[in-house]
């Protein structure tokens, strides 16, 4: 199984969004949609602001892979869904530290349950 590198991880970490764009059925691309990303230890996760609802999370969830660009890196992906609990608390931890500069109302969002339930780990191809 393929692993992020240290360089990666820095790299993606300290970007501001990811542009994800996951494989839709017919194996084109969906457009990329600028979304944020955090950091837990080797691993990268994504959330969608809108839920379940979100055109590209149903696309993800639905043919799990895609392809990431942040930080200057350019990647093909897999998307996982992520239900550890605990896991999942150190996610949201992660949001809050790191986007807290944008106003609680976006991180209530992305903290909500709603949108915890879409969480997904990234794993490079």
């Amino acid at each position: 199984m393929t692993t992020w590198t240290t360089d990666e991880l820095g790299a993606i970490e300290t970007a501001d969004e990811l542009e994800v764009a996951p494989v839709r059925r017919d194996g084109t691309l969906h457009g990329p949609v600028p979304i944020w990303v955090v950091r837990d230890g080797d691993d990268l996760y994504v959330r969608s602001y809108r839920g379940t609802e979100g055109a590209w999370y149903r696309t993800a969830r639905t043919n799990g892979a895609g392809h990431i660009r942040a930080g200057g890196i350019d990647k093909d992906v897999t998307f996982v869904a992520e239900t550890d609990s605990d896991v999942n608390d150190r996610v949201d931890a992660a949001y809050r530290t790191k986007y807290s500069r944008y106003g609680g109302s976006y991180v209530k969002t992305m903290v909500a349950p709603g949108t915890r339930a879409t969480t997904l780990k990234l794993l490079p191809r």
